[in-house]
């Protein structure tokens, strides 16, 4: 267990012992509030090292810019275009540090297909379709899948 989640359990041990002299109900709900602290650090601690690298085209569709939108390091990036038998690599991208690829035409639509590595050598791949008419990655989009990869 780290530090700072033992100081967290203890601290939160002692208030809800005294909570609980005064009313079992108040320390129920602090021992709730104690719980959902511990498993919210325990999920940071998870996702601590997570890169997320996304493919987007720039305004005038003559570049080709990637991201590194997750918070670690992303090495061995591989981009591929397809249908356009494009491919380019980056050697690494910090967290939100991005690179592009100027590309000879235009855009009009097309699929990123890129692959890349973590700090610990796990392999990540993921696709993104490239239109110029719809430029631009969707806010709503969940940065993490919910409901598995696409």
């Amino acid at each position: 267990m780290d530090k700072n989640q033992r100081i967290v359990l203890v601290a939160g041990a002692l208030i809800t012992l005294g909570l609980f002299f005064i009313n079992v109900f108040f320390a129920l709900i602090a021992l709730v509030c104690v719980l959902a602290l511990l498993m919210s650090i325990r999920i940071m601690g998870e996702t601590g090292s997570f890169p997320l690298v996304t493919v987007d085209l720039s305004e005038d569709a003559r570049e080709v810019i990637v991201t590194n939108t997750g918070n670690a390091r992303a090495q061995k990036i591989r981009v591929a275009l397809v249908p356009m038998n494009i491919d380019f690599e980056v050697p690494s991208l910090e967290p939100d540090e991005e690179s592009g690829f100027s590309l000879g035409t235009m855009i009009s639509e097309a699929k990123a297909v890129v692959s890349y590595e973590d700090a610990a050598g796990r392999k990540h791949t993921r696709s993104y379709p490239l239109t110029a008419l719809g430029a631009g990655r969707d806010p709503t989009e969940p940065m993490f899948p919910i409901f598995g990869s696409r």
